[in-house]
């Protein structure tokens, strides 16, 4: 079974699966004190319930949500989108950050082992379990994800504390995990040593997201042979890099062996508050069905089977989530 924004499924109805995908991605402390950025609740709601129902209608049947305290959640609002879609949303828990962790946490667990004496638990932990046990925020909406981050900034200690915190709540409650990692600087080899070397996280429960930065195949087959699943999954983001360039890392993979060991998505969102709206024209590939419309023609043309795209959009998701072996 798994968590979403309806209740429990079984991970046999999660069908075609986008893993990395979000609703909204908001600044929260601008949005509340300048509400006028965001218009009216109403609108956007309604334009979410149509994106999600083209996603739908596309073949769509599990988007997997990995936005976290740092990224805008509010589950009350999600709530009402997933009343009126037919999509299984999955909903994650975790914090976002490239450095510091948020000025909550300064003087709370670890902050204050040297100041007592003594090693003081995470906060962070207790958190991320109950978000995932309990449901979050009071909406009895459980996480059925966890999240954290790193990038070009490497391994802060935000960062890290972060990252442990992450790989102690999956411990404790068996809920895998998604990383944000920066491939160009080989952030993947970071998780490794922290989470699974050192925290005791099995790889293969750990998604690393964005893999498709790169274009470098030999450094993702370090990280798929190490165990990892990686997340081809910012099709449409085409600023540092092309269409072409990102598809074709994709076949590569896939040439090479490692069609059961990747899941695909777009990071895409309704709306994302950190681009100017207007910036977006720039970007007309980023959106749910990118995948469908314009990536999946051309890998096809290009030796990509349909059984292959199946496996990264049907069977990798299912056996992550159920973690088993691929």
């Amino acid at each position: 079974m798994l968590e979403t924004m309806r209740g429990p499924i079984d991970t046999a109805d999660l069908g075609v699966t986008l893993m990395h995908e979000h609703v909204f991605v908001l600044t929260g402390d601008v949005q509340q004190n300048y509400p006028a950025e965001w218009g009216s609740e109403e609108e956007r709601v309604a334009d979410a319930v149509r994106r999600l129902r083209v996603a739908y209608d596309a073949g769509v049947r599990t988007i997997v949500d990995p936005t976290v305290v740092g990224l805008g959640r509010y589950i009350p609002r999600i709530q009402r989108i997933a009343e009126q879609v037919p999509v299984n949303l999955v909903v994650a828990t975790g914090i976002y950050t490239y450095g510091d962790v948020p000025f909550f946490f300064h003087y709370r667990g670890p902050a204050l082992n040297e100041i007592v004496g003594a090693q003081v638990p995470d906060p962070m932990v207790d958190m991320f379990v109950a978000d995932i046990r309990d449901g979050i925020a009071g909406t009895g909406v459980k996480a059925g994800m966890l999240k954290c981050a790193i990038d070009r900034q490497g391994l802060t200690a935000g960062v890290e504390r972060v990252m442990r915190a992450v790989a102690k709540a999956h411990l404790e409650t068996g809920v895998p995990i998604t990383v944000h990692t920066h491939p160009e600087s080989r952030a993947g080899l970071d998780v490794k040593r922290v989470m699974c070397d050192e925290e005791g996280v099995d790889p293969s429960r750990i998604v690393l997201g964005h893999s498709g930065d790169t274009t470098d195949c030999d450094h993702l087959a370090e990280l798929a042979d190490a165990g990892f699943v990686l997340g081809m999954d910012r099709f449409g983001i085409n600023l540092d890099t092309t269409f072409e360039a990102r598809a074709d890392t994709l076949i590569e993979m896939v040439r090479r062996g490692y069609t059961d060991r990747m899941v695909l998505s777009q990071d895409a969102s309704c709306y994302i508050d950190w681009i100017e709206p207007a910036a977006m024209a720039a970007l007309p590939q980023w959106h749910y069905t990118h995948l469908f419309e314009d990536v999946f023609p051309y890998v096809l043309d290009r030796g990509v089977t349909k059984d292959q795209i199946d496996t990264m959009l049907v069977d990798v998701p299912r056996a992550f989530f159920e973690a088993r072996a691929r």
